[in-house]
């Protein structure tokens, strides 16, 4: 039901180190909370050169896999390049479709990363090195588990990469609900952008995804939802520029997770960005974020 790849150790600077350790704070959360048996783990496989290439550019995956990259495409992508950069973002393609295969079957599967939506056909950007969501999108697609598949995405940067990469997708809807004047400074136009003013606080954010999540299953019915819960929001995040409290966060989850089980709907989520300056409380947002969703949606069905 929850897949992660903390164990999967990047070989980063100092400077880089802080974001990372969130993942394995939260795996030993859940861990402690009792809501997952231990049995509920597991360490995904890695996403395939053939499900990578229903997204990316052959070329641009052999420059990856290589270490062929560029100078300005590793600057654009924010992280060094290495074997176990490659390894790690196979895996947590691979956690996206392996939780999207349990929820399809259970209601809820969590990967424990993931959300890396600024990944474009053929290039990185922002610490997002392949697009999970639309590789597993594509997947469970490509293995008839799913046909019609939005992206709800609720980290505070726009979803850019996944924008571009469904663009004219008809069978992908992609909304986004994000900080307007917060990067990426270049956005892309998705299905549905909800752009929210710097300092919106719980009450303004909450009736705007309310009234977002409306527009979006109005022009569009989904059979299976893929969730980015970013945890930057919060108030205390060093990169958002929003004043969600952890209750806001708390209550944006449920507004999501309560729809899909009104609607029926299997969700899949990952977790997307989190930068506070304590890492101990980004792992708590996206703690309380899958216990809720264990909690209200796994097993319903």
């Amino acid at each position: 039901m929850l897949f992660y790849c903390d164990e999967f150790v990047l070989p980063l600077p100092e400077t880089h180190r802080f974001p990372m350790q969130k993942y394995r704070l939260l795996r030993e959360m859940l861990q402690a909370s009792g809501i997952a048996r231990p049995t509920d783990f597991f360490v995904p496989p890695a996403a395939s050169d053939a499900e990578i290439l229903r997204v990316h550019c052959p070329r641009y995956l052999e420059r990856v896999t290589t270490g062929h990259m560029s100078p300005a495409e590793i600057r654009q992508l924010g992280f060094p390049w290495s074997p176990e950069l490659v390894e790690r973002s196979r895996r947590s393609s691979g956690a996206t479709i392996a939780a999207g295969r349990v929820a399809v079957q259970k209601g809820f599967g969590a990967n424990l990363a993931g959300g890396t939506h600024h990944a474009f056909f053929d290039r990185g950007e922002g610490f997002c090195l392949f697009n999970d969501s639309v590789i597993a999108a594509r997947a469970l697609q490509a293995e008839g588990r799913a046909t019609r598949v939005m992206v709800i995405d609720a980290d505070v940067h726009q979803g850019n990469g996944t924008a571009s990469l469904v663009r004219n997708d008809e069978t992908v809807f992609a909304f986004s609900i994000h900080c307007e004047k917060n990067f990426p400074f270049e956005k892309e136009v998705s299905d549905l952008d909800v752009e929210l003013p710097v300092g919106t606080s719980d009450a303004a954010y909450l009736e705007a995804l309310e009234h977002g999540l409306n527009q979006a299953f109005a022009r569009f019915e989904p059979d299976l939802i893929i969730y980015l819960a970013g945890a930057d929001p919060y108030e205390r995040d060093r990169m958002g520029h929003l004043k969600l409290t952890k209750e806001g966060l708390l209550r944006r989850d449920k507004l999501v997770f309560e729809l899909a089980k009104q609607k029926r709907l299997p969700v899949v989520i990952s977790m997307a960005g989190g930068y506070a300056t304590q890492v101990e409380e980004i792992a708590q947002i996206h703690c309380q974020t899958v216990e809720l969703g264990i909690t209200e949606l796994a097993g319903r069905w």
